[in-house]
């Protein structure tokens, strides 16, 4: 079952007004607003397509690849009944599950009619190289306007039987001349996997859905692991495509800490949203960490005039934090200079589990 979408309008008395849906004008304007700002689905992705031409005759409304390179079909339902859009996206997920690498790379081609490349797309989009092979995984996201009781139990039971299925519903609200646009997941979005390429297996192990790899650089005294270990946070910044990575984990996932030519030196819980370092508050989310005496500087040239080089800090919530000369590393352990992303080596996780918690492995 999605969360109840409410949301209150605090008067200038400070009594509470809650605020009415409305009918949305227009469905397919979401279409427009997906395309304008697809962070709003609450998950990176880079769009690819749109109104893509299929070899069946069809039109898929949206198409993206997510970080790990895994595509994304986003079909609206439009004024179409649950039974017809479920099936006319289920089509488009077969045939986008055919689709090989160079076929991707000519759909962007099209997508972009200008000299940017897929493989500088991705890495400005996610901060790291576009992945060898693509589309070894794919999901199917149904986009609504409101939510009805059969497009619910169709979804549901589709992805009870482990199909890639999923859909958002936007909620639309006017009030005093402005607009507004709430999302709510049908089921939770972090969690659901992505089902392998038909024909092939995977060639990744799957995510858990919890764990997340930090690599934290301490190179030019930016930052320090002594003042992330005593307040609770992991920070990136440099550039949108460092900071941006913040926002992935969602508050209670785990975030593995790893600094770079040292060693795993912490795993903690994300307790806060990320802010540029001037704006942030850790601990119990009254200490302003620009205002404590600290190691690394945490600023970047330019970053008082342009946001997207500021540096970010996430807050945490430590569980186990250890010095830099009691850091776990191994042969073959995972190792990225990535500011964050999923952590699915169960090798990894299995040899941090050993190491930072050894009463779990006697129980």
């Amino acid at each position: 079952m999605p969360t109840e979408v409410a949301i209150w309008r605090m008067d200038n008395g400070g009594r509470p007004r809650r605020m009415r849906t409305a009918a949305m004008p227009l469905e397919r304007d979401l279409e427009d607003v997906i395309e304008a700002d697809p962070d709003i689905l609450g998950e990176p992705v880079l769009l690819i397509g749109r109104q893509v031409p299929t070899a069946h005759g069809g039109f898929v409304d949206l198409l993206a690849v997510d970080g790990e390179g895994c595509l994304r079909v986003l079909e609206l339902k439009r004024d179409r009944t649950p039974r017809e859009v479920i099936a006319q996206a289920l089509d488009y997920a077969s045939w986008a599950a055919s689709l090989s690498h160079a076929q991707i790379l000519r759909i962007f081609a099209d997508y972009r009619a200008d000299e940017t490349t897929f493989e500088s797309a991705f890495e400005e989009r996610f901060g790291v190289a576009a992945p060898e092979e693509l589309n070894a995984a794919h999901r199917v996201t149904i986009v609504a306007a409101r939510l009805d009781e059969a497009t619910e139990r169709i979804v549901g039971y589709l992805a009870d039987l482990g199909a890639p299925v999923n859909a958002v519903f936007f909620h639309y609200y006017e009030d005093d001349g402005h607009r507004y646009l709430a999302r709510t997941w049908l089921r939770d979005e972090a969690k659901a996997a992505p089902a392998p390429r038909a024909g092939k297996s995977s060639t990744r192990e799957p995510w858990n859905g919890v764990d997340w790899y930090s690599a934290f650089g301490e190179e030019g005294g930016t930052r320090s692991w002594d003042d992330a270990r005593r307040f609770g946070f992991v920070s990136a910044g440099g550039g949108k495509w460092f900071s941006q990575g913040l926002r992935r984990p969602r508050l209670g996932d785990r975030v593995n800490v790893y600094i770079p030519k040292v060693g795993y030196v912490g795993v903690g819980e994300v307790c806060g949203e990320p802010a540029p370092f001037t704006e942030a508050v850790v601990g119990d989310g009254s200490v302003r960490l620009a205002e404590q005496q600290l190691v690394g500087t945490y600023r970047h040239a330019g970053d008082e005039n342009d946001p997207d080089v500021a540096e970010y800090v996430l807050p945490v919530r430590w569980l186990k934090t250890v010095d830099r000369s009691d850091s776990v590393t191994a042969k073959g352990i995972f190792a990225l200079q990535h500011p964050m992303c999923r952590l699915s080596n169960a090798t990894t996780l299995a040899i941090l589990n050993a190491r930072f918690f050894p009463e779990r492995a006697t129980t």
